[in-house]
């Protein structure tokens, strides 16, 4: 049994290495690139809403309030889109028995986590060393807010890359279902100071709920009254746990 394990984790290891080699390529700058393009997003809308006179609708800082929601959306998004093609673009290794579609996403996810986990420790740093933010006041919930947007993600993306396996629209389906994402998590006002007919909307989004968490540790004394952990982890087990069975059923299909 552990030398079943020993294996599988050393395949998987070898296709984060190959997954790292084929998504960033050669180019010393290519890891950069993955660095930059998000950061850049986050200081050109805090340089708009500056432009026009915005304050930030919590704290001291537009940057880090900015930062905190477009941060985590970003990362869920790009766990969702990665993780959807990650079928048909390592099909030729299927020929190979010791490895599983399974293996795939756990690869990509890992090295996407690894990404995401550089770009916040770095930003955030930044805005700190800047005087533009405090350390962060919950580490601790700060950690656990990554977490269960990994987990979002992972399972949202997995679910996305067995549907699209089955029906190949589902890409474009998708992209229309998460286009309002970034209106209805948070991104740019305190959730809880809508009206409560909204937030009773809104709060089925767990995208949301994946903001406030990571807002809630790293500000100090960020109050809110939309946060419910246990609905975000039981929608992030409910999808992981779907989209593993569904790659599981349907990968005779698929090879």
């Amino acid at each position: 049994m552990q030398a079943a394990i020993a294996t599988q984790l050393r395949v998987i290891g070898a296709l984060v290495l190959r997954e790292t080699r084929a998504t960033f390529g050669t180019s010393q700058i290519g890891y950069l690139w993955a660095i930059i393009v998000p950061a850049a997003g986050t200081m050109i809308l805090v340089l708009l809403f500056s432009a026009i006179g915005r304050h930030p609708p919590f704290g001291a800082s537009l940057a880090l309030f900015f930062a905190t929601g477009l941060l985590t959306l970003e990362f869920f998004n790009k766990l969702g889109d990665s993780l959807m093609t990650v079928f048909e673009a390592n099909r030729a290794l299927t020929a190979y028995p010791l490895i599983k579609g399974a293996d795939f996403l756990f690869a990509r996810a890992i090295l996407i986590a690894a990404t995401y986990a550089l770009i916040m420790s770095l930003f955030f740093s930044a805005l700190i060393a800047l005087d533009l933010a405090d350390v962060p006041a919950h580490p601790m919930d700060l950690m656990e807010a990554f977490s269960v947007t990994l987990l979002l993600g992972f399972g949202f993306g997995a679910t996305n890359a067995v549907l699209v396996s089955l029906w190949d629209s589902w890409r474009h389906v998708e992209k229309i279902l998460t286009r309002p994402l970034i209106f209805v998590s948070g991104v740019f006002y305190v959730p809880s100071a809508l009206p409560t007919r909204v937030i009773d909307w809104i709060s089925w989004n767990p995208v949301l709920h994946a903001v406030e968490w990571l807002r809630s540790g790293y500000y100090v004394n960020y109050d809110t009254r939309v946060l419910d952990k246990t609905y975000i982890l039981a929608v992030a087990l409910c999808l992981t746990f779907a989209g593993l069975a569904g790659e599981r059923l349907t990968r005779s299909r698929r090879n």
